[in-house]
C-alpha cells in the first residue's frame, strides 16, 4: 500500500468515526435526554441554538450599536484615553449621542489650554482636625477586593498612587493588597515572612527563565506551603519580603499620619462592616482607629445604584484570604443585610457618624441614591437643625449614585426600576440642600455611567464638586465587557480582572494596567481642561447651572436648566403618600 493509499485509508476512517459519533449523539439527543424539549424534536442541529445564545453575550459589543452607554465612541474614548493614544474623530462620530442631550455653552473668545488652571484640588472636612484635600477632582470608585481579583486591585492602587487621584475601597475594606505601594514601613505595624537564601534563589532562576509573576507566585508558594492566608501577604519587590498590616498591634503602634507612598484611600463601609467589625459582626472602633491611619476619609455605604440590597459575593469569591480580610468564614456566600446596621433613623446615621468623626478626626459621609424628594429631604432638615444647633455630627458629603447599577453585579430586577440617573439625582440634590440653606456644609459627590470629560463638565454643572467613576476606570484596567464579574454564570472573568480564578487571574499584567489606569485619569483632567478652555472658563469651580443647555427630542434648545428639570421631576406632587402627611 503506497503513501496515498494509506492516507485516503486514514481520511476513511475518520470520516466514519465521526459519522459513529453524530449517530449516537443523535440518539442522545432523540430518545435519551430529557433536559431539553427541542433536542427531542432537532437533535444536534438544535444545539447551534445553545451555541449562539453562549456567543451572543460576549461578542455583543463587537456588532451593532451601544445600547447601554450614549455611543460607542465613549467607550473609544475611555480605551485610547488609557492607552494615551490621540483621542481624535475623523469625519463624523460613528454613532452620534442621541436626543435628548446636554450641550456646552461655549465662549466666542476661547481660552488656550495653558491660561486653565491645573488646580483640581477639592477639600472635604473642613471643619475636621484631618481634612482631606484631594488633588483630583476625579476619584476611582468603589471596587471591593473580592469582587476585583487581587491583582486587578494592585494595579488600581499602582494606578492612583502614579496618578495622584484617589481611591474608594470598596465594602471589601482595606485589604492588604492597597499596601502595594508601601514599602517605607515600620515593623512595628506590620507582620512580615522572609523567605530562605535558597528559596530566593530559585525565585531568581524562575524570573530569568520566565517573567516576574511566575516567579513570585514560585516565591510564595516555596515560602508559606500550604498556608490558606499566604495570598493576604503582599509582595514587596525591594526587600524580598512578603508583609501585611499586623491588626493586632497596639493602636500607638501604627503611623500618625497617612505614609507618603500610599495613595489617597477612601474607606468605604457597608451593612456588614468589613475591615472595620469584630468576629460577631458589630463595629470594632479601636480596628476603625487603625484602618483610618491609611486612609483619609469614610463613605457609609447606605445604598448603591441599582443594588438596594446588601452586597452579595459568592462562595466561589469568599477565598480564605477574603475571609481574613471581612473576618467571615470562607467559601461561604456572603450576603450583607439589606440595611446598614447604625441607620434605622437618619438621626441614628448621623449620630454614628459623629462617632465616626471624632474617631479618626477625618471627613465621613454617605452614599445613597434618589428616587425623590423623600430621599434627601429628611437628611437636609436634620442637617439644618443640627448647624442651628451647633453640632457637628452630619455628613462631610453626600454621594449620590445613579440609578443604573454601578459596576458591581446587581439584581436585573431592580436595574431598571430603582433609582434615577445621575443627571437628575444630583440636580435634585443641590437644589434641596440650597432651599434648606445647607449646601456649603455638604460637598456632592456624583457617580453613574460618567466615562469621559464632557460627562465630567455636565454633571459638576449641575451641581457635583467632585466625581467617582467605576465603569471607566474597569475599562482602563482592562474589562471588555463580557459581563461575566458576578461567577454566577459559569463563566469568569476572561481577563483576570473581576475574578478569584487563580488561573486566570494570576496571568493580569498588573504593572501595565496600573499605567492604563494613570493615564485614563490623566486624560480625563486634560479633556476637562481643553473643555473649560473652549467655554472661555479659567477654573473648574466657574461651573455653574448657565453654562450648559438641553436639546430635547424635537431638537428644541432650553437654556433654563431650572425649567428643564422642572418639567423632567414632575415629582413631590403625590400629596396622599404617607411621607408628605408627616
Amino acid at each position: 500500500m503506497d503513501v496515498i493509499d494509506q492516507i485516503f485509508l486514514y481520511i476513511e476512517v475518520i470520516i466514519l468515526v465521526i459519522l459513529i459519533i453524530i449517530l449516537a449523539w443523535y440518539v442522545h439527543d432523540k430518545y435519551v435526554q430529557r433536559d431539553h424539549q427541542l433536542l427531542v424534536n432537532y437533535p444536534i442541529i438544535g444545539r447551534l441554538r445553545y451555541l449562539l445564545e453562549e456567543a451572543r453575550e460576549p461578542f455583543r459589543q463587537y456588532f451593532g450599536d451601544e445600547k447601554f452607554y450614549e455611543s460607542k465612541d465613549k467607550l473609544d474614548w475611555v480605551y485610547k484615553a488609557s492607552s494615551d493614544l490621540p483621542n481624535y474623530a475623523s469625519f463624523s462620530p460613528s454613532q452620534p449621542l442621541p436626543k435628548p442631550k446636554f450641550m456646552l455653552r461655549h465662549a466666542t473668545i476661547v481660552l488656550n489650554e495653558d491660561e486653565v488652571d491645573t488646580d483640581f484640588k477639592v477639600t472635604f472636612g473642613e471643619r475636621r482636625k484631618k481634612p482631606f484635600i484631594a488633588k483630583s477632582i476625579i476619584s476611582r470608585s468603589a471596587m471591593s477586593d473580592g469582587s476585583i481579583s487581587p491583582e486587578g486591585t494592585r494595579a488600581f492602587v499602582r494606578g492612583s498612587f502614579m496618578g495622584d487621584f484617589p481611591i474608594n475601597s470598596g465594602e471589601g475594606g482595606l485589604t492588604s493588597n492597597f499596601f502595594v505601594t508601601h514599602q517605607n514601613y515600620d515593623r512595628k505595624y506590620m507582620k512580615v515572612v522572609d523567605g530562605t537564601r535558597f528559596q530566593k534563589k530559585m525565585k531568581d532562576l524562575v524570573l530569568k527563565l520566565f517573567n516576574g509573576a511566575m516567579a513570585a507566585d514560585a516565591y510564595r508558594k516555596m515560602v508559606f506551603k500550604d498556608d490558606p492566608e499566604s495570598e493576604t501577604y503582599v509582595f514587596d519587590t525591594r526587600t524580598q519580603i512578603f508583609h501585611r498590616p499586623n491588626w493586632e498591634a497596639p493602636l500607638e503602634n501604627f503611623p500618625e499620619d497617612v505614609p507618603e507612598d500610599m495613595p489617597d484611600i477612601i474607606l468605604q463601609i457597608s451593612s456588614g462592616l468589613y475591615s472595620v467589625r469584630t468576629k460577631d459582626g458589630k463595629f470594632d472602633p479601636e480596628r476603625y482607629q487603625k484602618v483610618m491611619r491609611f486612609c483619609r476619609m469614610t463613605e457609609i455605604k447606605i445604598a448603591q445604584g441599582a443594588k438596594q440590597t446588601g452586597g452579595k459575593l459568592v462562595a466561589e469569591k469568599v477565598s480564605p484570604a477574603i475571609a481574613y480580610y471581612r473576618n467571615v468564614e470562607a467559601h461561604k456566600d456572603l450576603f450583607s443585610p439589606n440595611r446598614f446596621p447604625y441607620a434605622n433613623t437618619v438621626e441614628e446615621l448621623f449620630d454614628f457618624i459623629g462617632q465616626m468623626q471624632e474617631l479618626s478626626d477625618k471627613p465621613v459621609g454617605i452614599k445613597i441614591v434618589i428616587s425623590d424628594y423623600e430621599n434627601i429631604v429628611p437628611f437636609a432638615k436634620e442637617i439644618k437643625k443640627r448647624v442651628e444647633e451647633g453640632n457637628e455630627a452630619f455628613p462631610d458629603f453626600i454621594s449620590i449614585d445613579g440609578g443604573s447599577g454601578g459596576s458591581a453585579t446587581a439584581p436585573i430586577e431592580m436595574m431598571e426600576r430603582i433609582g434615577l440617573n445621575i443627571r437628575d439625582s444630583i440636580y435634585l440634590v443641590n437644589k434641596v440642600l440650597e432651599d434648606y440653606s445647607v449646601r456649603n456644609k455638604v460637598k456632592l459627590v456624583a457617580s453613574g455611567k460618567l466615562l469621559t470629560p464632557d460627562d465630567i463638565i455636565v454633571i459638576m454643572s449641575l451641581g457635583a464638586d467632585f466625581v467617582q467613576i467605576a465603569r471607566g476606570f474597569m475599562m482602563s484596567a482592562g474589562c471588555i465587557r463580557a459581563r461575566y464579574c458576578s461567577g454566577t454564570t459559569g463563566h469568569e472573568c476572561p481577563v483576570g480582572l473581576a475574578t478569584q480564578n487563580k488561573e486566570k487571574r494570576k496571568k493580569y499584567f498588573v504593572h501595565k494596567q496600573a499605567k492604563k489606569v494613570r493615564d485614563y485619569h490623566k486624560n480625563l483632567l486634560k479633556g476637562v481642561r481643553s473643555l473649560l478652555a473652549v467655554m472661555g472658563l479659567k477654573n473648574i469651580k466657574e461651573l455653574d447651572k448657565h453654562k450648559i443647555m438641553f436639546l430635547d427630542r424635537n431638537s428644541k434648545v432650553h437654556d433654563n436648566i431650572d425649567s428643564v428639570f422642572g418639567r423632567i421631576l414632575d415629582i413631590g406632587k403625590d400629596k396622599e403618600d404617607k411621607y408628605h402627611e408627616s
